[in-house]
């Protein structure tokens, strides 16, 4: 008798059997790539320490910021890697200080006209050695996006081709021809005669989370606001000047406004999320990429702003919400940098870094990942932070000459390089940097003056240089233009 019958049975069973392997697997692989964390970082420019209503704003309305902060984790002592724009976003994009990477000024920066040190031949641009991360989730399957403000090269330096699959408005420029279009950006189609262009990418950035919703997705979102120029909408900018009143730190009815049309952009986004049901599995980010300039805006209790040594300039804002591991509403004060960001979102996506090939011949990261605080159960194993600035600030109000910061528990060394003088500030009982302990507290000062020396050789710190032409008689700054003669030069 034939067995042919019990054998079809057993061949269907046995395809039906791998079928069934097949459907599992394909909906394990489906359901593990639905469980990766999608991610936002959103870097704001020249945004101060208390800018935010969640920081201490008296006039500013950041009601998607501040909510955002209520859903996470708000850190009250997070530093930028650099005092002015392009060194941060270097440092943000690989882990690693602006002085590693030789990346140390705004691009392409500004000599005075009677320097008495020269600065050396840094880098204007983010190498292509350099590993970025974009590139690591890119590597890891996600689709990548920048959209906004680069200024870290072009070329084969520009997003497209450091990681990003798409690139929106990011050119070597360090700020917008205007903010009301036409707003001649290249890497940007032209708006409506008048549109805005905060708002724009704000809806750009919630076109892509619409466009992305089935696929894991890192969005860079380094807004141009609020750098200068100071333009903002009509309506908001007339709104605030009917609430500008004596007394208030924040008084500035154009940086409000446009401190409005930021936060407005990013509830964009967030409300793009929600509406997509993506809000539970993607990690957002807020931060700036150094302290508030000044006159433009107040940083509460800090010394001066932007451009400077002093915390005015370095003090930033730390959002992070990670929706089911941070606490809502929780706060830390241990001491961060722009390089935790790294590591810190590697490990919260579980995404493998790529090996680097650095151009300073250094592999290494310098961040720490911030899981311990944002899962509230340790710190960090960090006792110092570092800057390096061997460039001139002679135009910033409260800018300053090259100098070189340790941050060790709560003293903070400053070692200006003109004359290697320093000053030495208790920030737990001084945060306004007011009282200079160099001289009442010598060996403290030489301990730190030492580590920041031991530091510089690690990193392979470049310092400036004396310049043979200096003319002591002449003033080092380059004067205020007399109007009509001289035309004063772009500032960053």
């Amino acid at each position: 008798m034939s067995n042919r019958p019990a054998q079809s049975i057993m061949n269907a069973r046995a395809l039906l059997c791998c079928l069934s392997v097949f459907v599992s697997i394909f909906f394990i692989s489906s359901s593990a790539s639905s469980a990766q964390m999608n991610v936002v970082l959103i870097l704001a420019d020249d945004l101060g320490s208390s800018d935010l209503r969640c920081y201490g704003s008296d006039l500013h309305e950041t009601p998607n910021l501040d909510k955002l902060a209520s859903e996470g984790m708000r850190f009250t002592q997070n530093y930028a890697a650099c005092t002015v724009c392009s060194p941060t976003r270097a440092a943000l994009m690989t882990g690693k200080y602006p002085a590693r990477l030789h990346i140390t000024d705004w691009i392409p920066g500004r000599m005075p006209e009677n320097p008495k040190l020269l600065t050396p031949d840094w880098t204007r641009y983010l190498p292509s050695e350099e590993v970025t991360l974009a590139e690591a989730f890119k590597a890891a399957g996600y689709t990548t996006a920048s959209i906004g403000k680069w200024h870290l090269g072009e070329g084969e330096h520009s997003p497209e081709n450091q990681g990003f699959d798409v690139n929106i408005a990011g050119t070597n420029e360090g700020a917008p021809p205007s903010y009301i279009a036409p707003w001649k950006i290249s890497t940007l189609s032209e708006g409506k005669e008048g549109d805005y262009l905060t708002d724009r990418l704000g809806e750009e950035a919630a076109a892509y989370v619409a466009r992305n919703k089935d696929n894991p997705f890192f969005l860079y979102l380094p807004h141009y606001a609020v750098h200068t120029p100071i333009q903002a909408r009509a309506d908001l900018l007339k709104k605030y000047e009917g609430k500008i009143k004596a007394g208030l730190m924040h008084s500035n009815p154009g940086y409000a406004a446009m401190m409005e049309s930021m936060d407005t952009a990013v509830g964009r986004v967030l409300a793009a999320l929600e509406e997509h049901k993506l809000t539970d599995r993607t990690i957002v980010i807020f931060t700036s990429d150094n302290g508030g300039r000044v006159p433009t805006t107040a940083n509460k209790s800090l010394r001066v702003g932007k451009g400077s040594a002093y915390e005015g300039g370095l003090r930033v804002p730390l959002i992070v919400r990670w929706p089911g591991v941070t606490k809502p509403g929780s706060t830390s004060d241990t001491p961060t940098i722009t390089m935790d960001l790294f590591p810190t979102l590697l490990d919260m996506t579980s995404v493998q870094p790529v090996n680097s090939t650095s151009a300073t011949g250094a592999s290494g990261r310098d961040g720490l990942s911030l899981l311990p605080l944002l899962r509230g159960e340790g710190t960090l194993n960090r006792s110092e932070l570092f800057w390096h600035y061997p460039h001139h600030q002679h135009y910033q109000l409260g800018g300053s000459m090259p100098f070189g910061v340790v941050r060790s528990g709560n003293f903070k060394l400053i070692e200006f390089y003109n004359d290697m003088h320093v000053e030495l500030y208790d920030l737990q009982n001084d945060l306004g940097e007011q009282h200079d302990l160099s001289a009442s507290q010598p060996e403290k000062a030489a301990e730190l003056r030492e580590r920041l020396h031991q530091w510089r050789e690690q990193v392979d710190a470049q310092m400036p240089l004396p310049n043979p032409s200096y003319d002591p008689s002449a003033p080092e700054h380059i004067p205020e233009p007399v109007k009509g003669k001289k035309k004063k030069k772009k500032e960053a």
